[in-house]
């Protein structure tokens, strides 16, 4: 008989039990725990005001026919959106073209961590769950889904930077495909800073060293604070920086408000590093540029990062090299340094796949929807080829 399954929504996460939600979710990963999506909520970062209104699925497997007897089997971060801001899989030519018919794309529903472009955990699954569990789950997943969408007049709904063994699960039940992609780096037991540029081509590696050496005559210091150091006075800096940065980007002060950063710094101290620029002078020590960065056993990511003071190769060695050599020390195996960039791959950070999963209520936009994604997919795998030939990496380079 086949398991059947009881979806209920909460409109805020601080509704769940945190043991629940970290159980469930459970992984090395800072930016699905809860305490990190407590923090956008709480902060009002993330709300309905915001376009993020939360309606967060919990999944109950029923044990009995009446429903009096059940266990938590699962778990997902939803959103309702009324927009595509800070996604980072953009759908706005989706939403075009639903304007042009004159029909409406949002509402939409999005399974995601908001303002955060790092893949991981969408649908935490107990480990109760069999593999045809767990193929029913998202079966009965996808209709309970479609149906509230019908009831919202919305027109889809969508999985942002998964993992791909959630991808494939997806895939498996009919959802439409979307290949990006990323450029991380990894630690192939380096020592040094030294030993991972003696990694590379003589041309890539004298470049970097330039690179470097041209930021070490303009007296700059830098120093990471550990999450429970960080003093208010570290804080209001960073902030300035990220909001100065946003400002020159994009014309508004960012998305996340130093209420949000205040908690994470309350909450997740050990998961949180601050870098702090300092130029020197006879006068002292003057905050300059400052960048976040969140540490787990096996990984390092960069986040968000802001300068007061433009000096060319500060953006690289702040948040790439200071990163890299961060990682380097501490043993770790990845550095995730954030979303887009090919002019990473020059400097180390290797091409990976990110994935997503989209479901379109529309039959014939739908169709439209899946041949486009094919042929984006075909480019994605492209690109990626293209960019591993222009790896820095003398041994990679042979490979290829």
């Amino acid at each position: 008989m086949a398991a059947l399954f009881k979806f209920s929504y909460v409109s805020e996460i601080g509704q769940l039990a945190k043991s629940d939600w970290d159980r469930l979710m459970a992984e090395d990963n800072p930016f699905t725990a809860y305490d990190f999506l407590h923090a956008l909520e709480s902060s009002g970062s993330v709300c309905a005001e915001t376009g993020w209104q939360a309606m967060h699925l919990t999944m109950h497997r029923q044990t009995q026919v009446d429903d009096s007897d059940s266990e938590l089997v699962a778990m997902m971060p939803l959103y309702l959106k009324t927009h595509s801001y800070g996604e980072y899989v953009f759908d706005w030519a989706w939403a075009e073209a639903y304007e042009r018919h004159q029909l409406d794309y949002y509402p939409k529903l999005v399974s995601a961590v908001p303002f955060t472009p790092i893949s991981g955990t969408r649908l935490g699954l107990s480990e109760t769950l069999t593999a045809e569990d767990k193929l029913q789950l998202v079966r009965q997943l996808t209709d309970f889904l479609a149906q509230t969408l019908q009831a919202l007049a919305g027109s889809s709904w969508h999985i942002l930077f998964h993992h791909k063994q959630e991808q494939q699960l997806f895939q498996q039940v009919g959802h439409l495909t979307r290949l990006g992609t990323q450029f991380h780096w990894f630690n192939r037991d380096y020592q040094h800073f030294d030993d991972f540029l003696a990694s590379m081509s003589s041309r890539k590696r004298k470049n970097i060293a330039k690179e470097r050496r041209q930021l070490q005559e303009k007296n700059l210091n830098f120093r990471f604070i550990e999450g429970s150091d960080i003093s208010e006075f570290d804080l209001q800096h960073f902030y300035r920086c990220y909001q100065t940065t946003y400002l020159k980007r994009s014309g508004h002060g960012g998305y996340l408000n130093i209420a949000f950063f205040r908690e994470l710094i309350e909450t997740m101290a050990s998961s949180v590093r601050l870098l702090i620029v300092d130029q020197i002078s006879e006068e002292g020590a003057l905050p300059i540029a400052a960048a976040l960065y969140f540490v787990t056993q096996q990984t390092l990511y960069g986040r968000y990062w802001g300068c007061l003071m433009e000096i060319e190769g500060l953006h690289f060695e702040t948040c790439y090299y200071q990163g890299i050599e961060y990682a380097i020390a501490q043993g770790l195996k990845k550095f995730d340094a954030g979303a887009q960039g090919e002019h990473k791959v020059l400097r180390g950070f290797e091409p990976i796949e990110t994935y997503s999963a989209h479901e379109v209520l529309h039959q014939g936009f739908r169709e439209a929807i899946a041949a486009f994604t094919e042929q984006e997919n075909v480019q994605i795998h492209s690109y990626m080829a293209q960019l591993k030939q222009i790896l820095p990496y003398k041994k990679l380079a042979n490979d290829n």
